[in-house]
């Protein structure tokens, strides 16, 4: 696996750690200012983990062309 790879799968999992906090705000009793921010980070969080699913993919096709 290449060194790029790593990189990236390492930061998926760093980012779906956090978007699961982002999540259990979001279960909590309802507060409408924490939930609103828990909202939109994990909204966030979520749009980053499909780019680096997008970017795994990408660097998964170069290693199998090589």
């Amino acid at each position: 696996m290449s060194g790029r790879l790593d990189i990236l799968k390492k930061a998926r999992e760093r980012m779906i750690e956090d978007r699961d906090a982002h999540a259990k705000v979001l279960a909590a009793p309802f507060d409408r200012d924490t939930a609103e921010r828990a909202r939109g980070k994990f909204v966030e969080l979520q749009a980053l983990i499909e780019a680096l699913d997008r970017a795994i993919s990408g660097e998964e096709g170069v290693a199998a062309r090589i």
